[in-house]
């Protein structure tokens, strides 16, 4: 099993640094990923609310990595390792984490008077996760390649469209939930869940090489198929019961229409019969009141919101 998370974690929103508790729960947090396992996270904009420093005196001698391929110091030299090779049962997986692309220069923490300020760049996004899947590819042999992709869903998109060598996208910036897993040209984005009330499961099965099929999507166009039978039939018993010319002329274009529908649902369905030699199939488990909390960390969380406060 390899824990992961695309970033966007530390703060409830970009404006949230002046509450009282945001350093103390942006420490917890960072923390706690650590203490449960996480091997990565990338560096998101609601992660850098305090400034970079906060980020990298929080996971000093953390297992825990963050990673952006493409922030950078006024001097382009780079604030995180751009990725990391994991050994999951004997699978190499190779983790790139990207942040957002910026129009400039910006502040890479909150401005104190009588000092300079660090300034942070964020690289445009595409090119900087081509290079570094190159990279990870030629180099370090991996066998899977996962971008946590902390920027705009756009822009998670294009990645997974045109950045060849990578297998999964992981998307967060804007909290959409869960999802679907949806298939690019070259790659799948998954939704990883928002604000930690779901945890993505991604199960993935390497028998050989190609690229990874989706297990769910087939038992859909099954679904589908089973339907649209159903649908054909019926409209078969209308057409052979009607005498109106127009009604017939119109059923029998609807018959017309779920036949070439048929064809195509049982070409998908009879090419995931075939033997895929990667698959992946994505479900949540939902973090609610039936899942059990943890004392020592509840104990925790109290110290920064107690119970009672508008926070809790």
């Amino acid at each position: 099993m390899l824990v992961l998370d695309a970033g966007n974690a530390l703060f409830k929103s970009r404006d949230s640094g002046e509450a009282p508790d945001a350093k103390a729960r942006a420490e917890l947090l960072l923390s706690q990923m650590d203490a449960q396992g996480t091997a990565a996270m990338a560096v998101g904009t609601r992660d850098l609310v305090l400034g970079v420093d906060l980020l990298k005196k929080g996971t000093k001698k953390a297992k825990l990595k963050l990673l952006s391929v493409n922030l950078v110091d006024a001097q382009g030299k780079p604030y995180f390792p751009g990725s990391m090779v994991a050994d999951v049962g004997g699978v190499k997986v190779g983790v790139v984490g990207v942040s957002p692309a910026t129009t400039g220069p910006e502040p890479a923490a909150p401005s104190v008077k009588g000092k300079p300020t660090p300034m942070l760049k964020g690289l445009p996004v595409e090119p900087a996760v081509a290079a570094e899947v190159k990279r990870l590819r030629a180099q370090e042999k991996v066998d899977v390649v996962v971008v946590l992709a902390a920027v705009p869903y756009d822009d998670a998109l294009r990645v997974a469209e045109r950045v060849e060598g990578v297998d999964f996208v992981v998307q967060s910036h804007e909290g959409r939930g869960q999802g679907m897993a949806q298939r690019g040209a070259m790659a799948t984005v998954i939704p990883p869940g928002d604000r930690g009330r779901q945890l993505a499961k991604l199960e993935l099965r390497l028998d050989g090489p190609g690229r990874f099929v989706d297990v769910s999507e087939q038992e859909r166009m099954r679904q589908s198929l089973g339907i649209v039978e159903s649908n054909l039939a019926k409209a078969k018993e209308r057409l052979a019961a009607a005498t109106d010319p127009t009604t017939k002329q119109s059923l029998e274009q609807a018959v017309s229409s779920l036949e070439a529908r048929r064809t195509a649902l049982k070409k998908g369905v009879d090419g995931g019969a075939t033997h895929s030699a990667r698959t992946h199939l994505l479900s949540y488990i939902q973090l609610g009141s039936d899942v059990p909390g943890d004392p020592a960390v509840q104990k925790l969380v109290e110290r920064v919101e107690p119970p009672g406060s508008a926070a809790h």
